[in-house]
């Protein structure tokens, strides 16, 4: 990877680690945003077990991302929490959630491009496939 391409994964690997970081506190600590998001989309029975585990998804994929070695795993994980996360959003939450004026979608969509633009660049590292990259 030449450096270009190697400060450019770094800056999506940072960016998105810091945004999946960022949000552990409300899913951790049963923040009412995160709370209204999780029984929207699952229901008040499953709230806790959805926002607990897609936080610790979140957290390790962010570890992951931050580790040049791991970081198209790392990558595939935020991409595919991510990708939950947006659906959900057209789905079942909106665009805007609690008066957010939008921001969740849009650090979610941010997630999902950086993480791809991560992956992209990281292609021949995934185990099993990325020799044929």
């Amino acid at each position: 990877m030449n450096n270009t391409a190697l400060t450019i994964s770094w800056i999506c690997r940072v960016v998105v680690a810091l945004i999946l970081f960022q949000t552990l506190f409300f899913k951790f600590t049963g923040a009412e945003e995160s709370k209204y998001i999780f029984t929207t989309v699952m229901g008040a029975e499953y709230e806790a077990i959805g926002r607990i585990g897609s936080g610790i998804v979140e957290l390790i994929a962010a570890i992951l991302l931050l580790i040049p070695s791991t970081a198209s795993i790392g990558a595939v994980l935020a991409l595919s929490t991510i990708t939950g996360a947006i659906f959900s959003h057209l789905t079942k939450l909106g665009i805007v959630v609690k008066d957010d004026g939008g921001l969740l979608f849009i650090l979610a969509i941010v997630v999902f491009l950086l993480s791809g633009v991560t992956l992209l660049l990281h292609r021949k590292d995934l185990p099993v496939v990325g020799s044929y990259f």
